[in-house]
């Protein structure tokens, strides 16, 4: 496996993308086409349906800036790393681990989401 650090790196700008052809493109050239994204309050399937979903948060959470708390760790064909979510500067109101499996390509096969800080 090649360091899979760059494809987490993107797949966190994804999240960060507020131009829709931005996040569009950013979630095409990351995630395979079969794509699936599941964490306890959401998922997203293929492209159309990820790209949805990231913008639904981004609706929610207008001006919040996600970033990798971590290093990536991996194996194999799967990664994990630690994240936040929250406004720029601020102490983070969102914070999870995230479990990946990476597709033959290099992009994104499947997240599965652990939310471990989420607002009341």
């Amino acid at each position: 496996m090649t360091d899979p650090t760059p494809v987490v790196d993107r797949y966190i700008a994804i999240w960060n993308a507020t131009d829709p052809e931005d996040r569009r493109d950013l979630v095409a050239g990351s995630w395979a086409e079969d794509g699936a994204y599941l964490d306890p309050l959401m998922k997203g399937e293929g492209h159309a349906g990820i790209d949805a979903m990231i913008a639904g948060v981004q609706a929610r959470f207008p001006g919040f800036v996600m970033s990798r708390t971590g290093p990536v760790d991996a194996h194999n064909d799967r990664v994990r790393f630690t994240w936040a979510l929250g406004p720029a500067g601020a102490e983070p109101l969102v914070a999870g681990l995230d479990v990946g499996v990476l597709a033959q390509d290099g992009r994104l096969a499947s997240i599965t989401g652990f939310l471990d800080k989420v607002p009341g």
